[in-house]
């Protein structure tokens, strides 16, 4: 089995989330990090660790930033990290997988299902100090979940004069993971 490290400057992770009942808010994680146990000739017995700085946290909006990152959504002061853990569970395509593990947010720990995507590998330069040190081997991968905000502690919310909630329950993740292939 082949060991690889999630790229930080190249791996994000994004949520997305009802508003106002009329539209979605999007926010993005950078400075993911993680590992990942995987081998083409067999996939199914892939293994990986991601971590996610939650103070990292950007909407493209400062005011709503800082709120998501308070006590009412995932209070990064006292729970700065993000966490999954899973493995294989099962192939459903040529490139596809379930991927069964653990999310943790807030401090909760749930299980979890994600869908992901192999988007294949390459041998790609690797720039330190402007000097190409390359080449690397490079796989990608697109992973897709939706959860529950509750059942993670996330329940801040507000009504709306009319009916309906402010933020909707479900929140949809998408993790774009750029992995390099640790040659130590």
């Amino acid at each position: 089995m082949s060991k690889w490290f999630l790229e930080p400057g190249h791996t994000s992770a994004e949520f997305c989330a009802r508003h106002m009942m009329v539209t979605y808010v999007r926010g993005h994680f950078k400075n993911v990090h993680g590992k990942l146990v995987f081998d083409e000739k067999d996939p199914a017995s892939a293994t990986v660790e991601a971590t996610i700085d939650a103070r990292a946290l950007w909407s493209g909006e400062p005011d709503r930033d800082a709120h998501l990152r308070s006590a009412d959504f995932l209070d990064v002061e006292r729970h700065p990290e993000i966490r999954f853990r899973g493995r294989v569970a099962q192939r459903v395509g040529a490139l596809d997988y379930k991927v069964k593990g653990e999310l943790t947010i807030r401090g909760v720990t749930r299980p979890a299902v994600l869908d992901v995507h192999y988007l294949g590998r390459w041998a790609t330069p690797w720039w330190e100090g402007g000097v190409d040190k390359g080449p690397k081997i490079r796989a990608g991968f697109v992973a897709k979940t939706t959860i529950n905000r509750h059942d993670f502690g996330v329940s801040w919310n507000s009504q709306l004069e009319l009916g309906g909630a402010v933020v909707g329950d479900e929140v949809q993740i998408t993790i774009d993971a750029e992995a390099i292939l640790d040659e130590s």
